[in-house]
């Protein structure tokens, strides 16, 4: 397209019936892409006749555009004259900041702290927000308090090894990166640079479905022994899972899939409405009936019909790939995953964050459920864990009740946004060592020697359900495939 549009031409077409947008100097025509938005139309319309650059680039992997939009959508470019120049956001102050040195940075609330200054307020919506009052989001982190450690002397500690193997992966560390998404909003280096630090410390990471970089992109720097997952969100219209999957499956960096449950409707983010956030503003509508459609908009695409038996049959036909379930809350569901081996390998006890349903449990009194009612499925498939995790000794506790894996999701954004690649690799770092000080103080040389005998759970054991197992229920609905 040859047509050159100044910026008031543009301007002119700012509503649902005529609705025009600059992306990366091109003029598009979304008129007839407003209303099937996944985000909601306000989400395009409150961005009509401007540029929208800014606002897409960063939440938006490459190709997203050729595939929502009809070759026909593109008019033509614009006159860079003709632009406003850009206005310093009110969260700029990444422009004005001192730079912080990433390696004089001590812990993760620092990094946190950093990076809330760094960003703009949508991003730090996005990644501080969660469900409601905040509760569960609290308790992920203050359960780990209440578990104490239990150290031993007169042990040689000279050599810590924190290197094990995550479903008969190799890795350095015990420590993986959980899905978050849009890395992008935080720094340039998106996915793409946590990756980067991920192969410096031998760690795992698992890419988020909604990441704001494609997978090639994040692993095409993979080195060889370098481990990922990939996480899955099943799609309404499932031949978009299943192309998703197809591209998966020929990455051979990506180890398994994430099959993520706890999501099936969005939980209240209030922060994320307050902000303007990256996937809806609900508070910009205001009767109830916008409200839910609104809602309903910006989950659109998301299966909530998902069962164990068709799901997980529907995804043996696209993959061979080892199956993860993420989002597990109860030694039930725990349970009945174990009868689904060989083709689900594992668990990650997670309450998304705290972002779905707040005063859901805590990863840690998941693995005490498990422990009182079930242990054996600790034998059966691996059970991995996140949320919360701010320290090393958080990272041993959850070791010794028996989780195999330990997962970061927030962490990572904030070291990303406070200083790149380096401030990941920095925040890998702080809890590695953590973890080897608190297991030479333990007396403990090696991960798999880590067990109950090093902690007392008292505190937390007397807070976990304590009503009938519901096993037998499990065992005759399920039958058993041991």
């Amino acid at each position: 397209m040859g047509k050159v549009f100044n910026a008031a031409e543009v301007a002119s077409h700012n509503t649902s019936k005529s609705c025009w947008v600059v992306l990366y100097g091109k003029v598009y025509d979304v008129t007839d892409f407003v209303a099937k938005h996944p985000g909601g139309a306000n989400v395009i319309l409150k961005l009509a006749g401007k540029d929208a650059t800014e606002e897409y680039d960063p939440v938006h992997p490459e190709g997203t555009l050729e595939s929502n939009l009809k070759p026909e959508a593109l008019l033509g470019s614009i006159d860079p004259a003709t632009m406003p120049k850009p206005e310093t956001q009110s969260g700029g102050s990444e422009k004005t900041l001192e730079d912080v040195p990433v390696h004089t940075l001590l812990n993760m609330d620092e990094f946190e702290e950093l990076a809330t200054k760094k960003i703009s307020k949508k991003a730090w919506a996005y990644y501080y927000s969660a469900a409601d009052d905040k509760i569960t989001k609290r308790l992920n982190t203050e359960v780990f308090r209440s578990i104490l450690l239990r150290p031993r002397v007169f042990i040689d500690c000279t050599e810590c090894n924190l290197d094990t193997a995550l479903l008969g992966n190799q890795v350095s560390l015990p420590i993986y990166v959980s899905p978050a998404a849009q890395a992008r909003l935080g720094h340039p280096s998106g996915e793409a640079g946590i990756a980067e630090a991920c192969s410096s410390m031998g760690a795992l990471q698992i890419i988020s479905n909604s990441a704001s970089m494609t997978p090639e992109q994040i692993v095409a720097n993979a080195t060889p022994d370098q481990v990922f997952g990939w996480q899955l969100y099943v799609n309404d219209d499932r031949s978009k899972s299943e192309a998703m999957i197809a591209r998966v499956n020929k990455l051979h960096a990506i180890k398994f899939i994430a099959l993520t449950l706890d999501t099936p409707v969005m939980g209240k983010r209030e922060d994320d409405q307050r902000f303007g956030n990256v996937i809806d503003e609900l508070t910009e509508q205001s009767s109830p009936e916008s409200f839910k459609q609104r809602e309903k908009q910006a989950f659109a695409g998301m299966d909530p019909t998902l069962t164990w038996t068709e799901t997980l049959a529907w995804l043996a036909k696209h993959t061979t790939l080892p199956v993860v379930l993420k989002g597990i809350q109860t030694h039930e569901d725990a349970y009945i995953a174990s009868l689904h081996r060989p083709q689900v390998k594992g668990v990650i006890l997670s309450n998304h964050g705290g972002r779905s349903l707040d005063t859901s449990p805590p990863a840690v009194h998941t693995l005490l459920e498990i422990r009182k009612y079930c242990p054996e499925v600790f034998d059966k498939i691996e059970v991995w864990m996140d949320g919360g995790v701010r320290r090393g000794t958080d990272v041993v506790k959850a070791l010794c009740l028996g989780a195999k894996g330990v997962g970061i999701g927030r962490p990572p954004l904030w070291g990303l946004a406070a200083g790149g690649v380096d401030g990941v690799k920095r925040t890998l770092q702080i809890l590695a060592d953590e973890t080897k000080t608190c297991m030479r103080l333990l007396g403990v040389q090696r991960v798999e020697q880590l067990g109950m005998q090093h902690i007392n759970s008292r505190l937390a054991e007397g807070q976990i359900y304590d009503g009938p197992s519901g096993l037998e229920a499990c065992r005759a609905r399920h039958g058993s495939k041991l």
